[in-house]
């Protein structure tokens, strides 16, 4: 049960905010050229994971569900963080723009990874 319902501290609604703004704030803004397609539809994929696999564990109806779509939620944001990383280092976006980004990311991975030990416990 998540006792940060409704709060800041609500991991699906961080994740949720995450995904939107990200997407608002970083992708739209990546110039749409062949040589970025690709990394636009990589960001792409894995945030719609992350947000989706957030959803679909918490209406997981076991623990062995609950952990496995959060397995996927902690390997989609990690893949987030690794392209925000290379579209930072490549200059795709301004590194002020998306170092918030990155630094939430990394927050969440940590949040969610926590979230996995414990349900293990």
């Amino acid at each position: 049960m998540n006792k940060y319902t409704n709060t800041d501290k609500d991991i699906h609604k961080r994740i949720y905010l995450f995904v939107v703004n990200c997407f608002k704030n970083i992708v739209k803004n990546i110039y749409k050229n062949p040589e970025n397609l690709p990394i636009i539809s990589q960001i792409s994929s894995s945030l719609t994971s992350m947000g989706a696999n957030d959803q679909e564990a918490d209406a997981s109806e076991s623990k062995k569900d609950f952990i496995a779509k959060y397995t996927i939620v902690k390997k989609e944001t990690k893949e987030t963080r690794y392209w925000l990383l290379v579209i930072r280092d490549t200059n795709l976006v301004k590194a002020v723009d998306i170092n918030t980004y990155i630094q939430e990311c990394h927050e969440i991975l940590l949040i969610v990874s926590k979230i996995i030990k414990n349900t293990r416990e």
